[in-house]
């Protein structure tokens, strides 16, 4: 029998666009654009870049590049158009009458992904109420175009909820779920709290989705958290012990980052990556064989956004994929989770910085 989930994957087919506000490069963006697409479950056919010097305030884009698009579109079989850049509603409403296509931006595309990754229940509300504080101002006076949403990418999770429930209702649905997430930040605070009487060593792992954090918690620890080469595969915090010699620690996996990840997100995620800021180190991770200064650019961003002044360790993992590691700072730790080289160098280097804290 067939599948249809697996029949609907193989049949949305997305088409990016990638507005571009300054002069410069466009291929990490399309990259990363297009691994999230694979990521949801669908498959990247093209994209259009352009450099936008002026903005269309209806469309984005200008009238002549999107007839362009939409022909190059129509030739691949594009069912779906994902933008890189935020749209307003009345931009993806105004696209997607134009293409006759369902068309949805990054965020939406990143929170279809956090609805088929979030497992506990604080992931879920955390999700849902990102989910519905995008759909609020995008219910009113859409028409055929959120018809053409249909199902796949963009439409998962909390999004499914029917297009006419009204305002009011989703509105008391946040405030309803915000109270219960607030009760769960109460009971973190709770946990953090009775680890620090019991002068508990915790850990953060924090960085670029896909940079290899999950697979360097379980060479630390000798377990088996998922590990996927999907972004955002890991979404909900997992914490494992790890014995550092002198010392166990409890070790704390969280949501990934990417580059110039909307707020909004960062916002909904903050309860969860609150076990980063009250950690005694963070290990600020990047992928050694890929754009690692940006990925560390970006973490370290975010990090000071969300007020993270602990002590931070760069670890450049995945350091079998590069010849030489002399170009990585000479505080940083250069590890491989996948062939657990340098673990005891990264276990030594946490135990040097724990100690050096006054923290300890």
């Amino acid at each position: 029998m067939i599948d249809v989930s697996e029949m609907n994957k193989i049949e949305e087919k997305v088409f990016l666009l990638i507005p571009l506000f300054k002069n410069t490069e466009y291929e990490d963006k399309v990259e990363e654009l297009s691994s999230l697409v694979s990521s949801s479950g669908a498959e990247t056919v093209g994209f259009a870049v352009q450099y936008l010097r002026t903005v269309n305030p209806a469309t984005l884009f200008g009238k002549g590049k999107l007839e362009e698009i939409k022909e190059k579109a129509e030739e691949v079989g594009a069912t779906t158009f994902v933008c890189d850049s935020d749209l307003s509603p009345a931009q993806a409403k105004n696209l997607s009458d134009f293409f006759d296509k369902k068309v949805i931006d990054k965020t939406a595309l990143i929170l279809d992904i956090f609805a088929l990754n979030a497992k506990t229940n604080e992931g879920k509300l955390q999700v849902e109420v990102a989910q519905l504080e995008y759909l609020l101002p995008r219910l009113k006076g859409q028409g055929k175009s959120m018809s053409r949403l249909g199902g796949g990418i963009g439409t998962r999770g909390p999004g499914e909820t029917k297009l006419e429930t009204d305002r009011r209702y989703i509105s008391q649905r946040i405030k309803k779920l915000k109270e219960k997430l607030a009760e769960l930040d109460i009971r973190r605070d709770l946990q953090n709290q009775r680890r620090a009487k019991t002068n508990t060593i915790t850990v953060a792992l924090a960085g670029y989705t896909n940079s290899g954090k999950s697979t360097l918690l379980n060479a630390l620890s000798g377990s088996n958290v998922l590990a996927e080469n999907k972004l955002f595969a890991t979404l909900d915090p997992t914490a494992r012990k790890v014995n550092l010699g002198k010392y166990e620690a409890l070790f704390i996996d969280t949501v990934g980052f990417i580059r110039d990840i909307p707020t909004r997100l960062i916002e909904a995620f903050k309860s969860t990556l609150s076990y980063i800021k009250s950690a005694d180190v963070v290990l600020c991770v990047a992928d050694a064989s890929g754009d690692y200064k940006a990925q560390i650019d970006t973490t370290e961003e975010i990090l000071k956004d969300i007020g993270v002044v602990t002590p931070i360790i760069k670890v450049y993992n995945k350091c079998d994929k590069i010849t030489g590691i002399s170009i990585f700072d000479k505080d940083s730790v250069v590890v491989s989770a996948k062939l657990k080289i340098g673990l005891d160098d990264l276990k030594n280097k946490v135990v040097e910085v724990i100690e050096q804290s006054s923290k300890r």
